[in-house]
Order: structure tokens, then C-alpha cells, then sequence
């Protein structure tokens, strides 16, 4: 194949770009080259292969059903109190378990009908609710008719979700502390709300120091960067090797030690990692534990665990560290659910960040008094939780707040589903999707990985200069650094083959790799990826021997 036809100083220029800017001119190159080709068969010009973004290609079916099924007995609810042509009122909460039993009955056939009635028969035997209660919020909720109250999570959908979190997050062994949800717009939101509200609550300042464990979700590196923080980052960077050339994306002792400086007043993490899409190991868990302990008992963490249902007995870090952690969950890749926007934060009741509120000097008092001040009459005793809820609507319009209510049961019927067999199921199968695609792509691209029994494989990231100086050695890892910029393999897979992928550089992983999403193409199609860059890799060990001639 040929090089690429843009010049370095035009590819060092685009290199500047976020991964996902980058992704779109990838995206632009691939497309162009196929418009290009008018005389070509269609079915000869390559398809565009886009790896680049990790939204799923797999929904969950049961548990939108029983949504659905849901809405037609809310509706049924609702026409029993007011009916005229298309107006309905308010469903009503006495009898309405009984109710929900007769219309099961009535409609066998409805489809989703029966997942949804496995789905209260459970809730009400697990977590012991009031039949009418919990049927009730179900059906009002559905249907939307009312401002969400509590505004921070429903009564019923709060205690189904943190019991999801228990199962999912913590394998099945929670902190004895309540831990304490706000739900909210997916977890872009949660992580907007908690660098607005630390900022706020003067738990964080302007030019603080902060850390990040490294290769992580772009926003993570450049929410920092912002005019409103400019914290001062260090990175813990996952380097180590499991062999030459082989890279294990783990992090080394004296990385994670960076921790124990009593500057560091928060570390952010995704775990499992993306892009490497490994869950922490207890080795790192625990040298953090003693860093809390012993040199930092105030560092905050900020946990971002949306990959957790992809490795088994995934354990969170906060359920190691529940007074530290504020865990952030979103439903969407496991469901396939990035269009519903669904997110939840955690903090456990007994925390570090409320005995930082407590301690700040009284000037700080005052002020987060009259911040807060036209909420309670006691402002000072508003938890940080709730304060998120209240700044995520500019506090004045806190009566307001509170995720849609039609979103917050489609989040209780996931929670619900994944509780049954059914969910258990589903979570199998979609584990194996990402683990076979990985192994496609691998064959394709004759590549090693590590062995980790961690790897959620949602995600992968390939080290290309690592894989150059393990197959050909040195001399040509070094001739790869001196004549090309590190997301030239990027630019050429676009071009020629049309293939999109995202540059590990963006995620401050190392410059020369590349980050392949697993969820979003055909099976087949990861081999056929894997083949391209192969070839691709081919054609620079090419020219490295050219240029010894």
C-alpha cells in the first residue's frame, strides 16, 4: 500500500485534536476516498469499518418490553381516574398492586408482560416494599405526571438501584454504610455535577493539585485543563510490561505511590480502564487503602465504573473505600442505552467530603450558607449528595431538579432484569460478544496481548511501537519514531482501507497506540480490522528495509 498523502506537518497539526475531533476527520478521510471512486462497483469499494467510538451494537430487549407493558397499565391506571376522548388523570395509589394483578392476568399476551411481572415479585420480596407503594411509583412515574420527589432519586427506584450497585459493583458484599444515589442525565452529567459541586463547596480550588490513573476517558484529561480549574495533574501511568514488547497496562508500585502526597486532593479513575478495559487489580486497591491510612486520609476518589458488569466478581474500589469514593455508574453500555441517558453517583452516607464541609473555616460557612440558604433553615446540615442535586440546578431552581421519572423506571427495569435469571443471561452473552471480537481482531492482526482474567475487553489498546521493536526489534521501533508522527498509522488506515480507530495519545497512553472499540461492528469485522493494520504495519517494516538498502 501507499504512504499516506498527507504531509507530516498537516498530520502533526490534526494530532492536536481530541481523540473524538480526530475520530471525525478520520471519518472525512474514510468517506472521501469513497466518494472518489465513482466508476467502482459498489460492492467492490471497502466499507468504512468506524472503531473509533465505543456505543454498543447490542440492546437489551426484556427489560425494554416490560417498559412498555409497564405504560399500558399506567395508561389503563390513568383512564380509570378520567376518561374524555384522550384525557386521563392521575393513577391512584390504593389497589393499584391488585390491579396490576388483574391486568397481568387479562393481557397474557402482552408482550414484556411477563418479565415485568417477575420484575415487581421480586422487588416486593427482596426489598419487602408496600405492594400499592411500589406499584404505585411504577405507574405515576410512567407516565410522567409529576416533578420527581425526592428530587434526588425516588424512594423505591433508590433502594432497587443501590441494591443493583450491591450485585454489580461490589459483588454482592456491600460496605455496612448506607450508600446514599442521585440519578442523573448519564454519567457525562455525573461527572460534570461532581467537578462543578467539589468546586463549589470549596472542597477543590482553582490551580489544585489532582491526579489521574492514565490511559483514561479523554474528558477525564481535559475537564481539568478548563479555565474554570486549571488543576495542576499528575498522571499514574499504567506501564508496565508482561514480557518484551508485550505491554500488561498495569501500574507499578512507585506510579501509585505518587498517591501518599498529601497535595493530591482527589484521584480520578475509570475502572475498568478505558481505553485498556481492565478492572484495578486488589494489588493497586490495596497499596491506595494504606495511601488513605497512613499519608492522605483525605483524598477523594472519583470512580467511574460503567464497565464493571463486563469482568467477573468485579469489585469497585468503593466498596474498598466507601468513606473516600464517590462512584459514578452509567446503564449504558451494558443495556445499550447511550440515548436514554442513564447515570447514577454514589456516596456513602458516612464520608470524607462531608467532614471537609464540616471543617472549612467560617468564612466558607457563611458563604456556603447563603448559597444553600433559601433551601433549609439549617443549610449547613445539607449533605454533599444533596448539595450535587441542588447545584446541578443552580440551586435556585433545586424544586425543579431530579432526573425525568420515565427515566428512572427504565433504570429500575434494567436493575430489576439483571437481578433475574433472564439478566444474568443476557450479561453472559454480552460478555462472550466483546471476548470474541477480541480474539478476531488479534488473529487478524497477529498481535499479543496479556493474559489478565480482569480484561473486560469492551475496549483494547495495542501499542504499536511496542509490537514493532517485539517482532523486528529496535532498530526498527526506532526508525518508525524518527520518520513519522505516531497517528500516521491512523491516517493511513483511513485512507487505504477506510477503517476508523482512535489514537492512544488522547487517552495519555503512549503515542504510538491505538484504541479499538469492541461493541459497535460485526464480529467479522474486527478481523478484517485486524488484517488492515497488520498490513499496515507491514508496509512501514517494508520501508524500513527499503531505506537499509
Amino acid at each position: 500500500m501507499p504512504k499516506t498523502t498527507f504531509t507530516r506537518e498537516e498530520i502533526q497539526s490534526f494530532a492536536q485534536l481530541s481523540p473524538f475531533e480526530l475520530k471525525d476527520k478520520f471519518i472525512q478521510i474514510a468517506q472521501a476516498v469513497q466518494a472518489d471512486k465513482p466508476g467502482q462497483k459498489e460492492k467492490s469499494i471497502p466499507q468504512m469499518l468506524n472503531a473509533g467510538r465505543g456505543n454498543p451494537n447490542w440492546i437489551a430487549t426484556g427489560p425494554r418490553e416490560a417498559f412498555y407493558a409497564l405504560g399500558y397499565f399506567a395508561l389503563s391506571e390513568s383512564r380509570r381516574v378520567w376518561t374524555a376522548d384522550d384525557l386521563g388523570g392521575m393513577p391512584e395509589k390504593e389497589g393499584s398492586g391488585a390491579r396490576f394483578d388483574t391486568f397481568v392476568r387479562q393481557h397474557p399476551d402482552l408482550p414484556g408482560i411477563e418479565l415485568l411481572q417477575k420484575c415487581v415479585e421480586y422487588a416486593v420480596e427482596r426489598f419487602g416494599f408496600d405492594r400499592d407503594d411500589f406499584v404505585h411509583e411504577l405507574t405515576d412515574s410512567s407516565v410522567g405526571d409529576n416533578y420527581p420527589v425526592p428530587d434526588r432519586m425516588l424512594k423505591h427506584a433508590e433502594q432497587i438501584v443501590r441494591g443493583y450497585v450491591a450485585d454489580e459493583m461490589f459483588d454482592k458484599k456491600p460496605p455496612a454504610d448506607n450508600l446514599s444515589l442521585f440519578a442523573t442525565e448519564g454519567g457525562t452529567a455525573a461527572m460534570c455535577y461532581i467537578f462543578d459541586s467539589l468546586m463549589k463547596n470549596g472542597i477543590l480550588h482553582k490551580g489544585d493539585k489532582i491526579a489521574l490513573m492514565v490511559p483514561v476517558f479523554t474528558p477525564y484529561i481535559e475537564i481539568p485543563e478548563l479555565d474554570t480549574y486549571e488543576f495542576d495533574v499528575t498522571y499514574v501511568q499504567a506501564s508496565k510490561f508482561a514480557e518484551a514488547g508485550v505491554r500488561e497496562w498495569r501500574y507499578p508500585e512507585e506510579e501509585v505511590a505518587k498517591l501518599a502526597d498529601p497535595a493530591i486532593k482527589m484521584v480520578c479513575l475509570v475502572n475498568p480502564s478505558n481505553p485498556p478495559s481492565l478492572a484495578l487489580s486488589q494489588r493497586v486497591a490495596d497499596q491506595i487503602k494504606d495511601i488513605v491510612a497512613t499519608s492522605n486520609p483525605n483524598l477523594l476518589i472519583v470512580t467511574d465504573d460503567v464497565y464493571g458488569t463486563f469482568v467477573e466478581g468485579f469489585r469497585s474500589i468503593a466498596a474498598d473505600l466507601p468513606r473516600n469514593t464517590l462512584l459514578v455508574y452509567s446503564y449504558s453500555k451494558h443495556y445499550g442505552a447511550t440515548g436514554w441517558r442513564l447515570g447514577v453517583i454514589g456516596l456513602h452516607d458516612d464520608n470524607v467530603i462531608d467532614e471537609l464541609i464540616a471543617a472549612l473555616p467560617q468564612a466558607e460557612k457563611d458563604r456556603l450558607a447563603k448559597r444553600y440558604g433559601t433551601l433549609t433553615l439549617e443549610p449547613e446540615k445539607i449533605r454533599f449528595i444533596d448539595r450535587l442535586v441542588a447545584d446541578s440546578r443552580q440551586v435556585a431552581l433545586n424544586h425543579t431538579s431530579g432526573l425525568s421519572l420515565p427515566q428512572q423506571m427504565v433504570m429500575v427495569l434494567f436493575s430489576l432484569f439483571d437481578m433475574l435469571e433472564e439478566g444474568q443471561a443476557y450479561k453472559r452473552r454480552i460478555r462472550a460478544i466483546v471476548q470474541q471480537r477480541l480474539e478476531l481482531l488479534l488473529e487478524g492482526a497477529e498481535m499479543k496481548i496479556s493474559d489478565d482474567p480482569k480484561r473486560a475487553g469492551y475496549y483494547i489498546e495495542l501499542d504499536l511501537l511496542a509490537e514493532a521493536e517485539r517482532v523486528h526489534g529496535k532498530d526498527f521501533a526506532d526508525f518508525l519514531e524518527k520518520n513519522y508522527e505516531p497517528v500516521d498509522p491512523l491516517f493511513r488506515l483511513a485512507e487505504q482501507t477506510h477503517v476508523v480507530l482512535l489514537n492512544g495519545g488522547g487517552f495519555e497512553g503512549p503515542e504510538w497506540s491505538v484504541r479499538v472499540s469492541l461493541a459497535n461492528l460485526d464480529d467479522l469485522d474486527y478481523l478484517k480490522i485486524g488484517h488492515h493494520l497488520r498490513a499496515i504495519f507491514n508496509d512501514y517494516a517494508s520501508e524500513w528495509q527499503a531505506s537499509k538498502a
